[in-house]
């Protein structure tokens, strides 16, 4: 009896630990702002940007290092040949050794070198980093506002699946309905075989389409968990509804300001700006080969023996060395030239780009204002075509059940309903996807 209770208490644990499993993890609601924060926390591409960033402003922090002394220490140790000593004689009768025979010698410098003057180069070499730095800022907020659309859109996306799966699955739930009742008036002898053979085939296509919209959900599902940083197997319940309450679409948007706003907000146009000033720079600092360079020289030896000290001894001895050193390139084969070319058509071409790209994004804007007008219209349509549908699917479905009109006419009103609840769907989706177009060609 007892062997048999274990057996019976280690099944039920196996049969609830089976159950659990098949449940899967629990479903994670998520809003659409938590969303956008998971990703920018997880994203590898915004990880990449603020890696970049971060070796910018490091580059800037060389730059800056090089207006300033830099000390070194030297020590190092050579053996030389034996030599013949050689001295010469002294008042006090006894030699006077000028250059004894030293085979190992041993030397030790400490030195400091200063810029004092660079002809600009230095500065202009800085400039052109801080400009990189501040590109490279821009453009991993631009990596962000993109990051953010395309969480957006899958978010959406998702919402607009999960609406459609519920309306279809509704319309799953009227076709079998209608199938029940085309059976029992067929039982009855009332209608012929063929309704019966319409409305099974209405629910079918019913069940097809819910199939196909299940499928879609669970790919934006997973597409939304993969921008997110969640795991693909974590099921996501949105929290956010398609439904609408902002003002009516009929007062148009005013275009000028918001172009202003974008050119003034956009980081695309920054980094462009960005990269004038940088190649700018770069050019000055270019232009700069052409002038001379002087540096601050000084440096303590310690050395055994010491060349600097006659005459020469077996000895470690100290000196000390200051000085002022001044260097002009007089002819480098054309390198500056060639340089300060380079800078001045890397700067045009930043030019004409952001020229190009002022052009491109008051068309941008005003294509994407257009577009949320006219999904907001859509909307206001869309809905309307549902109201229409469902009193025509009333009218008919009373009329049917008079025995007035054949289920022929019932079918076509369901699927004029069902078409219509679909139709406002996908247009409060447009809507939604809309606005985050134009908030992103507007660099917010």
């Amino acid at each position: 009896m007892r062997s048999g209770g274990y057996a019976l208490a280690g099944a039920l644990m196996i049969v609830t630990v089976a159950r659990v499993a098949a449940q899967g993890p629990p479903i994670l609601r998520l809003t659409l702002e938590e969303a956008l924060s998971k990703a920018v926390e997880t994203s590898h591409r915004v990880a990449e940007a603020r890696a970049r960033e971060t070796a910018a402003q490091a580059g800037v922090a060389v730059r800056e290092s090089a207006e300033r002394p830099t000390i070194t220490a030297n020590a190092w140790y050579t053996r030389t040949n034996h030599v013949l000593p050689f001295s010469v004689p002294s008042p006090t009768g006894i030699p006077l050794l000028v250059y004894p025979d030293v085979p190992n010698n041993y030397s030790t410098r400490l030195e400091m070198r200063w810029p004092i003057y660079t002809g600009g180069r230095t500065d202009a070499l800085e400039r052109a980093a801080r400009a990189e730095a501040e590109a490279a800022g821009a453009e991993r907020q631009t990596a962000q506002a993109d990051l953010r659309l395309e969480v957006t859109r899958a978010y959406w996306a998702l919402v607009t699946a999960r609406a459609s799966l519920d309306v279809l699955e509704q319309g799953v739930a009227r076709s079998q309905a209608h199938v029940n009742d085309a059976n029992q008036r067929f039982m009855a002898g009332l209608v012929p075989p063929n309704e019966v053979s319409s409305a099974s085939a209405q629910e079918a296509r019913s069940r097809m389409l819910s199939i196909e919209a299940r499928t879609l959900r669970d790919i934006t599902g997973a597409e939304l968990a993969r921008l997110t940083g969640i795991g693909p197997d974590q099921p996501i319940e949105p929290t956010a509804d398609l439904g609408r309450t902002e003002a009516s679409p009929n007062q148009p948007l005013d275009v000028a300001p918001l172009v202003e706003s974008a050119r003034t907000a956009r980081q695309e146009r920054r980094v462009l700006q960005q990269r004038i000033a940088a190649a700018d720079a770069q050019r000055d600092a270019a232009a700069a080969g052409r002038l001379p360079t002087l540096q601050f020289l000084g440096g303590v030896d310690y050395a055994r023996p010491n060349p600097k000290i006659f005459p020469r001894a077996d000895i470690a001895q100290d000196s000390w060395d200051v000085g002022v050193g001044a260097t002009w390139s007089l002819w480098d084969g054309g390198r500056t030239v060639a340089e300060v070319a380079q800078a001045k058509a890397a700067s045009q071409a930043a030019t004409e780009r952001l020229a190009e790209f002022d052009s491109q994004l008051s068309v941008e804007v005003r294509q994407r204002a257009l577009e949320l007008e006219s999904a907001m219209a859509s909307v206001a349509a869309a809905a309307s075509g549902v109201t229409a549908a469902a009193d025509a699917r009333r009218v008919v479905d009373e009329r049917y059940q008079a025995g007035v009109i054949a289920g022929v006419e019932v079918l076509d009103a369901e699927y004029a309903l069902l078409q219509a609840q679909l139709d406002l769907t996908r247009a409060q989706a447009g809507v939604r996807l809309a606005e985050a177009q134009l908030t992103r060609a507007l660099g917010r």
